[in-house]
């Protein structure tokens, strides 16, 4: 089984105006509304790839009980931790010429419930996958990724891990089955440009070293790049499209990239679907449907998705 852990969930609020002036009352021309979080968006995606998995974390309020249903009605199980008080965060998105974001920072995760995730995940067992997404929250105490993980090790789990920075470094101690930075925040680990392939594969090269079995990186415009655990490094070019959304298009890789290993065991073809999924996602208004993540793939895969 496939579990996915989203610290803090959210749903996002999108407005959609001609322009945004500070100071004004200004006027939306069309308001649409997803529900996400790093985690939920790949739980949503496996399971439009016909890939069971079951979504936890956090959730509160009224908007925790919206996105639960959500969920429910799109026929993937949830285990969340309900808190006490608080709401399930709101994420205001502005889409003018530009894009802009408000994040909000959620409600308060106190020890007793985070605890009680550390127990529900201690019910995992050999050859499941967790995937943990997003950064830690301020809302819970430093050293959580390491304290949750720390009791998982040695069950046999892999992992997936999609974070950035100091914490994707902690983390990777944990020997995960996957990491995927992209292009900027892979720089950003060692505060330098990617100016070549060469340095690409370097980069990449480093995180294995440093306990990644596989790295997945992806790189916009330019595609993806994959260096295996075997070895093998591979770079697929991006499809061409017309970006109108970059929420949840690196969820999307993560989704197809784990929905195409699983079903194949092969490396290129979890690469393509990978790559297909988060194009066909960049050129959605929410996550792609199933249909446009399969005009991005090769006409001659066998493909078996969805159920």
């Amino acid at each position: 089984m496939i579990y996915t852990v989203t610290f803090s969930p959210a749903i996002d609020y999108i407005i959609h105006m001609d322009a945004l002036t500070q100071g004004e009352i200004n006027r939306s021309k069309r308001e649409t509304c997803h529900f996400g979080g790093k985690g939920i968006n790949v739980s949503v995606m496996l399971e439009r790839l016909g890939v069971r998995n079951t979504a936890m974390g956090f959730i509160s309020g009224f908007t925790g009980r919206a996105l639960e249903e959500s969920l429910w009605k799109a026929g993937i199980d949830t285990d969340f931790v309900y808190l006490d008080e608080g709401i399930t965060r709101i994420n205001i998105k502005i889409k003018t010429d530009q894009e802009t974001e408000i994040n909000t920072q959620g409600a308060s995760i106190s020890h007793e419930k985070l605890k009680e995730l550390f127990l529900k995940l201690d019910a995992l067992k050999e050859g499941d996958i967790l995937i943990v997404s997003g950064s830690a929250p301020s809302t819970i105490p430093e050293g959580s990724y390491e304290t949750m993980l720390d009791r998982l090790e040695g069950k046999g789990i892999r992992l997936v891990i999609d974070t950035t920075g100091p914490l994707l470094k902690k983390l990777l101690k944990y020997r995960p089955f996957l990491v995927k930075p992209n292009k900027k925040e892979l720089e950003e680990l060692e505060g330098s440009k990617i100016r070549s392939d060469q340095a690409l594969e370097d980069r990449a090269g480093a995180l294995q070293k440093q306990g990644a079995r596989n790295v997945l990186v992806s790189l916009g415009a330019e595609g993806a790049y994959l260096l295996s655990e075997d070895t093998r490094a591979y770079r697929m070019q991006s499809h061409s499209v017309s970006v109108v959304n970059t929420v949840g298009a690196g969820d999307s890789m993560v989704a197809g990239f784990l929905a195409g290993y699983l079903k194949t065991g092969d490396y290129p073809f979890a690469l393509r679907l990978g790559l297909a999924a988060g194009s066909a996602t960049a050129c959605s208004e929410g996550l792609a449907s199933l249909e446009k993540i399969k005009r991005f793939m090769n006409p001659f895969d066998r493909l078996d998705l969805g159920r």
